[in-house]
């Protein structure tokens, strides 16, 4: 586990990532959360039920956990990588700060 680490990145490389197909956004936040307010291109894999294997193959691109505020995308990401994925980053800040750098949200998931 002291082997892990989680790479921070933020918004607008995120967004920016996820526009060149080069970034899987992978939402853990629980269903309620994701149904009041979402990333606009995201898959939601919640961290209270996460299984590593739920995460869709992310076919060549590299997977970005998110989250509220990015305690829990840090959880995921760990949890991940014991699992022996190569998952190991996150958007800093989560969705509190991918709304203050100016980025969209959507309704509903």
């Amino acid at each position: 586990m002291a082997d892990h680490k989680v790479q921070d990145l933020f918004p607008d490389e995120v967004s920016k990532g996820i526009a060149d197909g080069r970034y899987l956004l992978v939402d853990v936040r629980e269903p309620n959360e994701v149904a009041a307010e979402a990333y606009p291109d995201s898959v939601v894999v919640p961290l209270s039920t996460f299984d590593p294997a739920a995460i869709p193959d992310p076919q060549g691109r590299q997977v970005v956990f998110a989250c509220r505020s990015g305690k829990r995308s840090v959880t995921a990401s760990l949890a991940a990588q014991a699992a022996g994925l190569p998952y190991d980053k996150h958007l800093a800040g989560g969705i509190i700060g991918w709304k203050a750098a100016g980025m969209p949200t959507k309704v509903g998931g």
